[in-house]
């Protein structure tokens, strides 16, 4: 019921079907005992044993009820079998029992009606919060948490919770309500023959709390397991050059179906409880029903304290107590397995992310004097990567990082950025520490192109224009000849609006990364970010690239992270780094003069 409580906002908006749903299936259950119950008049007069009537009863109160009820259906049964016949009567009888049972059955798909509005729209809402949570949170989650294991939960997870969880609304109101309905009928009819019932409901009830056990923790262990094997086919398409390359598709094949046998057998174990359910409480209700067969047919036959109409109405009624039961059984098994899919998907949705933006803070659309780093130590988990590292770069100054892989190069990109928070010190834009900025004016400072050109599966000109969502067609060819990419786009067949593939896949890595720039030269940030931009890039790709990178970073504040050196030679500042700190800096003359680390770096590049 916890997990319950925290999916409720997510049922609020659709409160309008609940009620809905809740009314007919009120009216379901109401019908559904009366179709039973309408039997009855209708074998008293086919057996010959309707009492005539010929005297119009009067109402008493409520406690003389059900007796004014029978008096008056027997008044009504005489007047009109003494003015039409017994045919004419049983034909009223039968449009009756037709009407009861249409009227049972429209409401069933009434209430199913609305509901299906209710859970379709808790499954999207649901979806979106989990898409919107998954983007929103920082970086470091995902070095923790399987991609794999996040797409199951959106997928999977939530569907469960929609299938099984929202079973719950039903279970409150529609099956008790009819068992309650019931059990008043047959209450009314005998007493006696009802108190056996009454045992049975309990020992049903705890015979099928002992199957459900475990259910909840097999179920959690079958969706984990799940986001397992989606995981290593996420892997295995985004590494399939490896895999191939390596002839490793035996040892993928052999990784996919170990989790899937785990799989299997939990799924196996899971199902066989739940299939177990029904038969079970079919067969105490089946026993229970024997049971009031002997004890009943001993007061027909016997004692004739009980009319053979009434009690084969009542048997009715007994087994109609059967289906919602079997149906509490089944909703509250869904339930322990829609509960561990609510507890997955809860996890994401309540995961904290460190990485907001302030209630006050600042919206900044300029970049006006420097960027200072003070002080700054940083730590992915227990690894130490920046220690107590300051730098200045003034506006419109182009600040180099080099050093070998490790020494904390790229953590500066991803602080700057806030994809990762400071442990200790501060950054600064303008004085302003970049917490205290609103985050999404911060990153809108800057632009930021990556050793990885990061495309998506759609055209040129959307792949571009994330940067400018409103840029039109020209302003796009314009970044494109910037970033000295027009060339190779206007040669291609739909131009700008050709589609690229999966990853941009139908490019070459020189291509990928100058489409990755001219998003940044789009965009037209104050403040550029080039994180090792050209170090995957053959000699000819780096040319070009190279090219569109200077045209890009003309009046512009650049903060280059390099591993190639050829590329940040005409940088204002070089600042060389080693284990998280700063062992140089100054011009490219100015180092090489020095003869220390940068000169080592530049002779074995030379060498190379």
């Amino acid at each position: 019921m916890n997990n319950f409580k925290k999916i409720f906002p997510f049922i609020l908006p659709y409160k309008k079907y609940a009620y809905l749903n809740i009314f007919f299936n009120i009216l379901y259950a109401v019908f559904g005992t009366l179709s039973f119950v309408s039997l009855m008049p209708m074998m008293d007069v086919l057996f010959g044993q309707s009492k005539k009537n010929y005297i119009l009863p009067t109402y008493k109160g409520l406690s003389g009820l059900k007796t004014y009820l029978s008096d008056y259906l027997s008044y009504y049964l005489t007047s009109i079998t003494d003015t039409n016949g017994i045919g004419y009567t049983l034909s009223i009888l039968v449009a009756g029992i037709i009407t009861i049972f249409l009227l049972k059955n429209l409401c069933d798909y009434l209430a199913m009606f609305f509901i299906t509005f209710l859970r379709n729209g808790v499954l999207r809402d649901m979806r979106n919060a989990m898409y919107k949570k998954t983007i929103e949170l920082p970086l470091a989650f995902y070095s923790e948490k399987r991609k794999g294991d996040v797409i199951a939960r959106i997928s999977g997870d939530v569907n469960e919770v929609q299938t099984s969880f929202l079973s719950i609304l039903e279970l409150i109101v529609k099956e008790p309500l009819t068992i309650v309905f019931t059990l008043i009928a047959m209450v009314t009819i005998s007493v006696q023959l009802t108190l056996f019932v009454f045992i049975f409901i309990p020992v049903s009830g705890y015979i099928i709390s002992l199957i459900g056990k475990q259910l909840k923790r097999k179920s959690t262990k079958a969706q984990e397991e799940q986001g397992q094997f989606l995981s290593t086919i996420e892997e295995t398409l985004g590494g399939l050059k490896v895999v191939k390359g390596y002839n490793s598709e035996n040892y993928f094949n052999q990784v996919f179906q170990e989790s899937t046998q785990r799989f299997f057998t939990l799924s196996n174990s899971i199902g066989n409880r739940q299939n177990l359910a029904s038969p079970a409480s079919e067969f105490m209700g089946i026993m229970v029903i024997a049971i009031l067969l002997w004890y009943g047919g001993h007061m027909v036959l016997i004692e004739h304290s009980l009319k053979g109409a009434a009690f084969i109405t009542y048997m009715g009624l007994a087994y109609n107590i059967l289906t919602p039961a079997k149906s509490i059984s089944k909703a509250s098994y869904a339930i322990k397995r829609g509960n561990a899919a609510a507890e997955r998907v809860l996890e994401i949705l309540e995961q904290e992310n460190p990485i907001t933006s302030k209630t006050d803070a600042v919206e900044k659309s300029t970049f006006n004097t420097e960027i200072v780093l003070q002080n700054i130590n940083f730590k992915y988990e227990e690894e130490a990567v920046l220690k107590n590292f300051s730098l200045t770069v003034k506006k419109g100054q182009t600040i180099a990082l080099v050093g070998q892989s490790g020494s904390g190069k790229s953590t500066i990109a991803n602080l700057l950025t806030r994809f990762y928070d400071v442990n200790e010190g501060t950054i600064a834009i303008d004085s302003v520490n970049i917490k205290d900025i609103n985050l999404q004016s911060l990153r809108g400072l800057m632009g930021l192109v990556t050793q990885d050109s990061i495309l998506f599966n759609d055209t040129i000109k959307a792949n571009i224009s994330l940067g400018k969502l409103d840029a039109t067609d020209d302003e796009i060819i314009e970044a494109l000849k910037i970033a000295n990419a027009h060339e190779f786009v206007k040669d291609l067949p739909l131009g700008i609006y050709t589609n690229i593939g999966d990853s941009g896949n139908k490019l070459s890595g020189g291509q990928k990364q100058r489409l990755s720039i001219a998003r940044a030269v789009l965009k037209n940030p104050p403040i550029m970010i080039l994180d090792e931009a050209t170090s995957a890039l053959d000699t000819e790709s780096e040319k070009f690239v190279q090219v569109a990178l200077e045209n890009m970073m003309q009046n512009r504040t650049s903060i280059v992270i390099a591993h190639r050196l050829s590329t940040i030679q005409k940088a204002d500042k070089i600042v060389v780094m080693q284990k998280g700190e700063i062992v140089e800096q100054g011009t490219h003359d100015e180092l090489i003069a020095l003869n220390g680390t940068y000169n080592k770096l530049v002779t074995m590049q030379s060498f190379e």
